[in-house]
């Protein structure tokens, strides 16, 4: 059986309009110019199934980021009070956006994407705007995850910098991750072949499994969950407006 037909995250039908073109696969047999991985399951499965493209692999990926920013600002939001809250809600956030965004991610599109932008001299001026704000995130991230810690948050100096950097660190990214998704992400079928970019998809696949295992994002996703719910910011319909 062709390797795309692993199961994984990738196995399910596309919404119809999602950005980077629908790949429609008839079955898992050897890959066309027109096929991507599919994410079919075995054989009691339909074979006709719509795979994920590298950039809603990338989108979906910021949706862990966005989830992040929510916990970032609730936990400013609690120091601009003067109010508790639990710091290993604050460190594990900063270690998920480490490993997940800073270095695996943000090093997909590092390694992966902006080269392909400037070979292709396409979008040059932004790839270099957004490799400096992944630089400044990693300072931004340091800083962080040093005041992480009880004994520092007592210090009223530790806590009006951490504010600070919360704050930089969510204002520069909710504008980073939506110009990606706008500009960036689309433009990229643009500038790669159909095999290569069906190749892109594979490379991010076995990245992800190679740094977090089977079932890599679902498991992110449970431990941002899980911060959220011991923050108390989970379910989503307290953010609905009343009447």
């Amino acid at each position: 059986m062709h390797e795309s037909c692993k199961t994984g995250r990738r196995a399910f039908i596309r919404a119809a309009g999602a950005v980077g073109g629908a790949l429609l696969l008839a079955g898992c047999g050897p890959k066309t110019p027109s096929a991507g991985r599919t994410g079919s399951s075995p054989s009691d499965t339909p074979k006709s199934a719509e795979d994920v493209s590298p950039p809603e692999d990338l989108m979906r990926e910021h949706g862990v980021l966005r989830r992040i920013l929510l916990i970032d600002a609730e936990i400013l939001r609690r120091l601009d009070a003067n109010q508790d809250f639990p710091p290993g809600a604050l460190a594990d956030a900063a270690v998920i956006i480490r490993t997940f965004i800073e270095d695996y991610h943000e090093k997909l599109e590092e390694d992966f994407l902006f080269p392909r932008f400037r070979k292709a001299n396409r979008l040059v001026d932004l790839v270099d705007v957004l490799l400096e704000q992944h630089k400044a995130g990693r300072r931004l991230t340091d800083v962080v995850t040093r005041l992480a810690d009880l004994q520092a948050l007592q210090l009223p100096d530790s806590r009006r910098m951490l504010a600070d950097s919360l704050g930089r660190f969510i204002r520069m990214y909710s504008p980073h991750a939506a110009r990606e998704d706008t500009v960036l992400f689309p433009a990229l079928h643009e500038i790669v072949a159909a095999d290569e970019y069906d190749a892109l998809g594979d490379d991010f696949e076995k990245k992800e499994h190679d740094l977090f295992g089977d079932d890599g994002f679902e498991k992110i996703v449970d431990r941002v969950a899980t911060i959220e719910k011991t923050l108390g910011i989970y379910d989503l319909t307290q953010f609905t407006p009343r009447e």
